[in-house]
């Protein structure tokens, strides 16, 4: 089966959850026979064509000018990705499938299903509304909003990650249940196996003091993953335990407000904004933190969550979206109240202050990781989607 997949982020450009999802399911995919090709703008650099077993990526060359909105520059970026799989249908096709990640990579694969009459599966990683909490801000939020819809009414089947977004793109999108297949991100252990075979004590030392417990969160810097719900639980943590050491990486348009706000409450001292980090160091941070922070006012499944529980580090997360679904309170790490400080510093004062019960549910949680959440699972539910596709075309009528 040959596969013409399309996707906004792939390494070494990863802004978040899809760029990690996808750098996995690819050569996940090779492994189980299938010949995939992607093809991903080139954001930041990487060789124009990169090959692996049964996979090639193609990096294209996005326009050089600017467009006036984010809107325009995925519908010009898509004209330069179609271009190129026309080329590729020419030299390497035919292909079996188009598979398209979230809305930003939709206008190509659309064009290619109605030119070749093959169908499309779109995998929906988080939509417009559910970032705005069930609204639409202006006409550019109002143009995604509408082109997710068309991506899901164009797509044979849709793929999410977990039983809150397969609701949510049905209540949006109105898809119907029975067009939706849940499947969910995957982590890989074996890099965080490594780390805890390192000697970490001088890389913990660039982050906290030897007395000192490290608290860690890591994502993008934005108002919904409930980043400021943290910084203002702080202080109450501290109250409560004095020796934690909160370490936040990533990027973001909040970071500043949020250097000021630590700032205004007194705890500038104890909060380390990290700005971005590399993968081996998040890695290693997984490993030394007594607790890994994900707050989030709204995710859709929350592959973070899924990495410190690979990293046998334990988890205190909102109960919200996909997290509730990955994190079960009590056995695999503790849920608290979104949008509370009080309830996510109650849960983070736990956690610190009862090691034996967190390592436990960190135990458990990486036990649930190994069974469910691993990448070759993952690809032969989705290689059991793509036949059933394959094999629902060969018998309909264009």
């Amino acid at each position: 089966m040959r596969v013409l997949m399309f996707s906004w982020e792939y390494p070494p450009h990863v802004v978040g959850g899809l760029g990690e999802h996808v750098a996995n399911l690819v050569p996940a995919l090779g492994a189980l026979g299938v010949d995939v090709h992607l093809i991903t703008p080139r954001w930041a650099g990487g060789p124009s064509e990169e090959q692996g077993p049964n996979y090639t990526i193609h990096r294209v060359d996005p326009p050089t000018f600017e467009a006036p909105n984010i809107h325009t520059a995925a519908w010009q970026t898509n004209l330069v990705m179609e271009e190129h799989a026309e080329n590729l249908w020419r030299t390497v096709g035919p292909f079996d499938l188009l598979h398209a990640h979230d809305w930003l990579a939709a206008f190509a694969p659309v064009a290619l299903k109605r030119s070749y009459k093959v169908p499309l599966i779109a995998t929906i990683h988080a939509t417009e509304r559910g970032r705005n909490r069930g609204d639409l801000h202006g006409e550019i939020s109002q143009a995604i909003h509408n082109v997710e819809w068309w991506l899901t009414y164009e797509a044979w089947r849709v793929i999410c990650a977990s039983r809150y977004m397969a609701y949510e793109v049905g209540s949006f999108f109105q898809v119907p249940a029975d067009k939706v297949d849940v499947i969910p991100n995957g982590v890989d252990v074996t890099r965080f196996a490594a780390c805890r075979e390192e000697d970490l004590t001088a890389f913990r030392g660039m982050y906290a003091l030897p007395e000192e417990e490290i608290v860690f969160n890591i994502g993008r810097v934005v108002y919904e993953k409930g980043t400021g719900v943290l910084v203002e639980a702080v202080p109450r943590v501290l109250r409560d335990f004095p020796r934690a050491k909160f370490v936040i990486a990533g990027t973001g348009g909040y970071v500043n407000e949020l250097r000021q706000r630590a700032s205004d409450l007194g705890v500038a001292d104890k909060i380390l904004f990290t700005g971005f980090i590399p993968d081996e160091a998040r890695d290693r941070l997984y490993c030394v933190a007594s607790c890994a922070v994900f707050p989030s006012l709204y995710e859709p499944f929350g592959i973070v969550a899924l990495q410190a529980m690979a990293a046998r580090t334990p988890v205190v997360v909102s109960e919200v979206g996909g997290l509730a679904e990955v994190v079960k309170h009590a056995e695999t790490g503790i849920t608290v109240y979104p949008n509370n400080p009080d309830s996510l510093a109650w849960g983070i004062v736990h956690t610190l202050s009862r090691p034996d019960w967190a390592r436990q549910r960190a135990e458990n949680a990486y036990r649930v990781v190994l069974e469910e959440y691993n990448w070759p699972i993952i690809a032969r539910h989705t290689l059991s989607t793509y036949e059933r596709v394959v094999a629902e075309r060969a018998k309909a009528d264009w």
